[in-house]
């Protein structure tokens, strides 16, 4: 099935039947987990500040999941040469790094009433902030070289080296001394939020997730669009 999407012409039929339904079961978890969200009791030690954690937490999961995707389509282009993935993983990367912004915005938010500081150098937020430069890295780069076969390469190559910082992301409060949280949800003696927490947390989690995709599905479409008006316009000038 993934190898017949890799023809744009199937892609273009199969993600345009989806797309309107993505889009409405994003638009659908999201107002209902958010709405369930905030209208939650205060935490007992946060009080109304552990409502950023339905933003913040779902955008961070969602940031390193975009990563996750991208570096794979980086690999499958560069040694597969499927014709989707290369544009699979340049569209992602713009998602990616907005996703990461929107985690580190909100995390600087919690973090001032929480800590006592917008930022502090431990291992979670300086390799989060790393992931979003290197979404920014992997951007320039792309616009950087002309030729698509070569920036295709080399942002394929930086993706999949990227991708080694996922796993430092992840582990970085177990490795470290760190004022971030340690793991409180998926852990082996179940998750410490409460369930009032977590449903929303859930609910906003999955649609980020849709929302992600939906965006997704739209830029490769509007990449291939581009590319056959462009082809078009090619050969009528030949």
């Amino acid at each position: 099935m993934l190898f017949e999407l890799a023809n744009p012409k199937r892609f273009m039929v199969v993600s345009g039947t989806f797309l309107p339904w993505l889009g409405t079961a994003a638009a659908a978890c999201l107002v209902a987990g958010l709405v369930l969200g905030f209208t939650t009791p205060p935490d007992y030690q946060q009080g109304d500040t552990v409502r950023i954690m339905f933003l913040h937490v779902p955008a961070a999961l969602t940031a390193m999941m975009t990563y996750g995707l991208m570096a794979l389509a980086s690999a499958i282009g560069l040694i597969n040469r499927h014709p989707l993935a290369d544009v699979a993983a340049k569209s992602a990367a713009p998602l990616g790094a907005v996703f990461t912004a929107l985690g580190l915005i909100t995390g600087s938010l919690w973090g001032k009433p929480m800590w006592g500081a917008w930022w502090v150098w431990d291992g979670r937020l300086t390799s989060f902030l790393l992931l979003l430069l290197l979404y920014l890295g992997y951007i320039a780069l792309g616009n950087a070289i002309e030729d698509e076969t070569q920036s295709a390469r080399a942002c394929a190559i930086l993706a999949i080296v990227g991708a080694v910082n996922l796993p430092i992301i992840d582990f970085s409060v177990d490795w470290w001394t760190t004022l971030h949280q340690g793991e409180s949800i998926l852990r082996a003696g179940g998750p410490l939020i409460s369930p009032v927490f977590l449903w929303p947390l859930f609910l906003v989690a999955l649609g980020y997730t849709l929302l992600f995709f939906s965006l997704w599905i739209i830029r490769i479409r509007t990449t291939i669009m581009s590319r056959r008006v462009r082809t078009l316009m090619l050969s009528r000038a030949a």
